[in-house]
């Protein structure tokens, strides 16, 4: 009986073991093959040339990503600058200052707001944010604009991301034991300076990956970003010009112009572009959260 259990043992060991490399397997095929279908594209062109050049001419083979990624930028910049202090504060009420009904209230419909299709955000982009931008906001500081600009399209990520940045944060604030605020209140401390010296600095590392968790979920988003964005491929100048991201050049052009010499490399060359970023920026994100766990533990 002994001999079958630990033969069962053995067995599960091997199967989970294999399940794990199977995952890591799929990820690492992934980028091999994003690259795989780079090559032509590299040959022929060096890799800073790809990336500093600004010449989009598909039809002369000329393929400078420095638009797409500076759209990328902006855009994902914008909605951490509008996502992180909102979410920042609102998980601070829910676990400090809300009473247990409102949180229960609260949390479920900030559940919810994740599990809204991408489409409906850029749907709502379109209707809402891009008329205000056009009509209230941009007339102030620019003489003409259409609406459709890295500023909607960081508003309709953040939006987007509010959910994710939220529930981190809250778990994180959550691991801070109770006794440091009851040692802060009962040294006079109020409750404002209780968040402010000791919640806030034993979080930082939980907000750092929470921060940058939420950057890689941005920079893969597509079709709400694509909707508001305006798919020019320019750089930005101000948060009211038209931008480009990778997602959307990738979205609006894969199937449609692949009679084109060299552009199926390009869209690949882009893909692989997204696929390293929000690898590296999921990685540090999580080395952060093992330093965070193994500090509680």
């Amino acid at each position: 009986m002994k001999n079958l259990r630990l033969l069962k043992d053995n067995l599960f060991e091997k199967i989970f073991f294999t399940l794990t490399i199977l995952s890591i397997s799929t990820v690492v095929l992934l980028g091999f093959g994003l690259y795989y279908k780079s090559i032509p594209l590299l040959n022929s062109s060096s890799l800073g040339h790809l990336l500093s050049s600004s010449e989009w001419k598909p039809f002369k083979e000329a393929f400078g990503f420095y638009p797409f990624i500076m759209g990328t930028l902006w855009v994902t910049v914008i909605a951490i600058v509008i996502a992180l202090p909102l979410s920042l504060l609102t998980a601070i009420y829910l676990s400090e200052y809300a009473p247990g009904r409102i949180r229960k209230l609260v949390l479920p419909l900030i559940e919810l707001l994740s599990g809204i299709p991408p489409v409906l955000f850029g749907v709502w982009g379109v209707l809402v944010i891009i008329p205000l931008i056009q009509d209230h906001l941009a007339p102030h500081f620019v003489e003409f604009t259409t609406g459709y600009s890295v500023l909607a399209g960081g508003i309709v990520l953040a939006i987007m991301i509010f959910p994710l940045i939220i529930s981190i944060l809250i778990e994180v604030f959550d691991n801070v034991p109770q006794e440091l605020r009851d040692a802060s209140l009962s040294l006079g401390a109020t409750q404002w300076q209780t968040v402010k010296k000791v919640l806030l600095r034993k979080s930082v590392d939980g907000i750092v990956a929470a921060t940058v968790l939420a950057i890689s979920r941005a920079f893969g988003e597509t079709i709400a970003v694509l909707m508001v964005c305006g798919n020019l491929a320019q750089v930005p100048k101000s948060i009211f010009d038209s931008g480009y991201p990778l997602p959307a050049l990738i979205a609006n052009n894969y199937g449609e112009m692949m009679s084109i010499p060299m552009y199926d490399s390009a869209l690949m060359f882009a893909a692989l572009l997204l696929f390293v970023i929000i690898f590296l920026f999921n990685a540090i994100s999580r080395i952060i959260l093992f330093r965070i766990e193994k500090r509680t533990n």
